[in-house]
């Protein structure tokens, strides 16, 4: 045996190129391509909605796909990842609700905090308007969403400004079909665009006579470009899984009456 040998038979030369890398160097390593991850992941989801494959989004961050899921399992260990401080935000309006001087006001103000973060990004609107498993901040955002709209309704048919057939399951139901038109409604107008059918929505609750609506009815255009844009089609077009004059033409047969 010679001399520095292992008698194990393992190999314990530490000269160049064989000595292990730093642990903490490792854990940085991680960190930085999570942080990549998650980054790259919120600017995907933003722009075609939580169905986006995930390999895209390992593209985006210019990390291998096995990096991804060792980091990541399941995609909504990513979601979580990605949302979690928006969701704690909406929980924040919705706390701001609950403490205003009337319910009116409480209920119209959390609204317009919510479908102002729906108006935001696809990735956000699926998430607060869908049912997605195993996402814990969605889960308790979902439970206190619910418990907002809950409470102001109730203190408004106390102060006789909400109408006192309506159910949380009534306003929750329509307020998830409203908001899934809103990403569509803003692409094809303006930024500001729900305002109007949320207005629309709101007076429909309302105890007392309506007030005047904000913002312009669409033109029937407008109306189309809308209903286009809520398709199932359109994610098929926006990321190119069709090339050139193929997803054109597509698009050409989508429009036709």
């Amino acid at each position: 045996m010679s001399a520095g040998e292992d008698p194990t038979g393992t190999n314990t030369n530490t000269g160049a190129g064989t000595e292990p890398e730093p642990a903490p160097r490792r854990r940085r390593d991680a960190r930085r391509n999570r942080d990549r991850l998650v980054a790259a992941a919120r600017e995907v989801f933003s722009e075609q909605g939580l169905d986006a494959p995930l390999d895209v989004i390992a593209r985006r961050a210019g990390i291998g796909n096995a990096t991804l899921y060792r980091h990541f399992p399941a995609r909504a260990a990513l979601v979580d990842a990605v949302f979690r401080d928006r969701l704690t935000d909406t929980m924040a309006a919705g706390e701001r609700a609950r403490a205003a001087p009337d319910a009116w006001t409480g209920l119209n103000d959390y609204l317009g905090a919510v479908f102002g973060t729906l108006a935001d990004d696809r990735g956000t609107n699926d998430l607060m308007t869908t049912r997605l498993p195993d996402v814990e901040a969605l889960q308790a955002v979902h439970a206190h969403n619910r418990r907002t709209v809950e409470l102001l309704l109730g203190r408004g048919r106390e102060e006789g400004t909400v109408r006192p057939d309506v159910a949380t399951e009534d306003v929750l139901f329509a307020l998830a079909a409203l908001g899934r038109a809103v990403p569509p409604l803003t692409a094809a107008t303006t930024p500001d665009a729900w305002r109007r059918p949320l207005a629309l929505f709101l007076d429909g609750l309302r105890a007392a006579p309506p007030s005047p609506l904000p913002g312009r009815a669409l033109t029937g255009a407008e109306l189309g470009d809308v209903l286009r844009e809520m398709g199932p089609h359109r994610s098929r077009i926006r990321e190119g899984t069709k090339g050139g004059s193929e997803a054109r033409t597509e698009e050409r047969r989508l429009r036709a009456p």
